[in-house]
């Protein structure tokens, strides 16, 4: 095993040497696990780019995250449920129904991040390596992954949520696997009387089970118009926060504000509601692989960076669309 450890200007000392105060970047090579790129990931910048996604990612904070070791995980889900019956005492007892099983396949792809800093840069300036490679990969990787999350087609990427089949047929005539949708009430736009009803009947449609832990989902200007709705009486239909242990929300259900969401036009699928931990399920691998290239583009040093993410909606019945039609 060979280590290398230099300061965090990019100059380099002999092995096993540290110079008190002054924090140290580590590469190992690691030649037993050629999958992983044949580089281990330090610690620090490991936990560094998780930190950054839990806080930037919306949709992430509120699916389901499982780690897998391969591409090829597989989730079952039942989409019926047993069958039962009431019999007497001595009354025969004939075969109920059992549930039927789909398989979800969440698409996964390879997220990347290269950026590139001038060995003058490393040399001359105060800068701390760890920090930044952190923040930039992980504000990078942030974005990206919320726009797939949403509306991703699944190619070499997770497949999102809008990317479903949808339907206006209640849960248990539709598909499994395609969403239903709540129209709006008008083309491209709120109704222009008691808009508010429309998202009432959103929430209604989800089933109760779901709708413990049930968030909004949408972005920024959708939010702004629905901040504006009052009831026949004048109150607000949205409550602001009263600390900060208390969210602010929308006839009483959480909003998680998403960039990536579509603004409202046209037949747009602009909010969505329902439980996203029951509903969207995103598999990751574990590490974040890390490459500190100084070699192929003098005098750059690159930061090579790689993550492998997949997702997919889980269970259909946990989340429905507003769409903005008639």
């Amino acid at each position: 095993m060979l280590e290398v450890k230099s300061d965090t200007l990019g100059a380099v000392f002999d092995a096993g040497v540290e110079v008190p105060g002054r924090p140290v970047l580590e590469a190992k090579a690691v030649t037993s696990a050629p999958v992983r790129g044949g580089l281990s990931v330090p610690l620090e910048i490991d936990a560094t780019i998780d930190r950054v996604l839990r806080v930037a990612s919306p949709i992430r904070s509120i699916a389901q995250v499982v780690e897998v070791g391969s591409a090829s995980y597989r989730r079952l889900i039942t989409t019926t449920g047993v069958v039962s019956g009431w019999v007497s005492e001595t009354q025969a007892r004939p075969e109920t129904d059992t549930p039927d099983f789909a398989e979800i396949a969440p698409p996964m792809g390879e997220l990347y991040a290269n950026p590139a800093a001038s060995q003058a840069m490393l040399d001359d300036a105060s800068f701390n390596v760890e920090a930044w490679l952190g923040e930039e990969i992980g504000r990078e990787f942030a974005r990206a992954e919320g726009v797939a999350f949403v509306s991703g087609d699944g190619i070499n990427k997770p497949r999102g949520f809008l990317s479903a089949p949808t339907a206006a047929t209640a849960d248990a005539t539709r598909p499994f696997g395609t969403l239903q949708f709540i129209t709006s009430g008008a083309v491209g736009n709120f109704a222009a009387t008691n808009p508010q009803d429309r998202l009432i009947d959103l929430v209604h449609a989800l089933a109760s089970p779901y709708r413990q832990g049930a968030v909004w989902v949408m972005n920024s200007a959708t939010l702004a118009r629905i901040r504006k709705f009052k009831t026949s009486d004048g109150a607000f239909i949205w409550q602001p926060g009263l600390g900060p242990d208390q969210p602010q929300t929308l006839l009483g259900y959480r909003v998680v504000e998403a960039d990536a969401m579509p603004d409202v036009g046209t037949d747009s699928l602009s909010i969505a509601f329902g439980n996203f931990e029951a509903g969207y399920l995103i598999a990751q691998r574990r590490e974040t692989v890390v490459l500190k290239d100084p070699y192929s583009n003098k005098p750059y040093v690159h930061f090579y960076a790689t993550r492998r993410v997949g997702g997919a909606v889980l269970d259909s019945r946990a989340i429905k669309l507003m769409r903005f039609s008639a």
